[in-house]
């Protein structure tokens, strides 16, 4: 009977001593959730803002980075200006040219370039994250992806706009994670 009472002891003595020597006061995450501040958990994403004749573009890139949030971050996407945050965002350039021409100056790859400026900001105006500028040829930063276009393997316009979309919600929901 005296061996099990001080076995017992020992395990309660054992198990005390690893709950409280190392981990007082911290949380851990695991999964994805780690790669992310846990300071937030709605935000609010207006339509992107656009300057250029294709509003459907800030609508495409905007419905992508919400889905993209919901998807890959503990996030969630809310419709009220109320929210723990707002990340703004405006299309700052779209840029096509013609790479290659035929004998009859028909274009057969085109390159085109979106860039996107965001910010990502709680509800008292504070920047949650700082985007470091990417440079581009211009000087000005931002988030950026080129894409290229040859029509003779069945490409479309609509298919190189889609996946530049893609490519920079995938960079803006990537630049939401925590700094290392």
């Amino acid at each position: 009977m005296e061996n099990g009472v001080v076995r017992a002891f020992f395990i309660i003595h054992c198990s005390l001593f690893v709950l409280f020597s190392g981990c007082i006061g911290l949380q851990y995450n695991v999964g994805t959730k780690s790669l992310f501040g846990q300071d937030v958990q709605t935000v609010y994403v207006p339509i992107f803002q656009t300057d250029g004749s294709r509003r459907d573009l800030a609508e495409q890139l905007t419905e992508a980075v919400c889905k993209r949030i919901e998807s890959r971050s503990p996030y969630k996407v809310v419709s009220r200006p109320t929210a723990d945050s707002v990340l703004e965002g405006r299309i700052a350039m779209r840029k096509q040219m013609s790479s290659i021409l035929n004998k009859f100056s028909d274009p057969r790859q085109k390159t085109a370039t979106l860039a996107v400026e965001v910010k990502w900001k709680d509800r008292r105006e504070r920047d949650l994250r700082h985007f470091d500028a990417i440079p581009w040829n211009d000087g000005s930063g931002g988030v950026t992806a080129t894409d290229y276009l040859v029509a003779e393997y069945g490409q479309s316009e609509l298919t190189m706009e889609q996946r530049q979309i893609n490519t920079i919600a995938d960079q803006i929901v990537g630049m939401m994670e925590m700094p290392w």
